[in-house]
């Protein structure tokens, strides 16, 4: 029972930061990648879709990023989502397609992105606590029900504690390393 708990509690702490991974990818760093609006949800008839549901979306030059959409009509719909997006970019419509050039990131923005990154990575060690509380939780219970002893639920609370502490200093290792990559000129 004890191994169940801990094994639950380490799928759901990674997950948590495959999560932040994908999350920060989405964070740009001044060269077009489109993975940087993929996920953006934009309003298609009433129903928020990924942009990668909706398009192609390719990178031809390093600050270029092209958007084809699969339906025409859903091209001012792409373009609010764009504009209303955290990623201050502007749309540019060229007939069927909308083009997204990347600039130069000012180092007063790098500052900010990295503020941005900073807190997704304490929102991710947040998702690790909240996995560590629900594992002590179901330990205690097991406990409170005789089925493990009180020495059996602080090895197991001291093994829980291990795993949020290897998991809080992965999600640390992903935010810096995305830090330096935004750092970069």
């Amino acid at each position: 029972m004890i191994e169940e708990i801990l094994k639950e509690a380490e799928r759901k702490m990674g997950k948590a930061v495959d999560f932040l991974r994908d999350d920060l990818i989405t964070i740009r760093t001044g060269r077009a990648s489109p993975a940087l609006v993929e996920r953006l949800p934009v309003d298609y008839y009433g129903v928020p879709t990924p942009l990668n549901q909706l398009a192609t979306i390719s990178a031809p030059e390093p600050r270029l990023l092209v958007i084809r959409p699969w339906d025409e009509s859903s091209l001012p719909a792409i373009e609010k989502a764009i504009l209303k997006s955290e990623l201050g970019l502007t749309p540019a419509r060229e007939g069927k397609i909308i083009r997204l050039t990347i600039p130069r990131l000012t180092e007063e923005r790098r500052r900010e992105l990295v503020k941005v990154v900073r807190k997704r990575v304490e929102e991710g060690r947040v998702a690790v606590r909240n996995c560590r509380r629900d594992a002590i939780y179901e330990l205690r219970k097991l406990q409170r029900d005789k089925q493990i002893s009180e020495d059996d639920f602080y090895r197991a609370k001291d093994r829980v504690q291990e795993l949020t502490d290897k998991f809080i200093e992965k999600m640390d290792e992903v935010g810096k390393a995305k830090e330096k990559e935004i750092m970069e000129v």
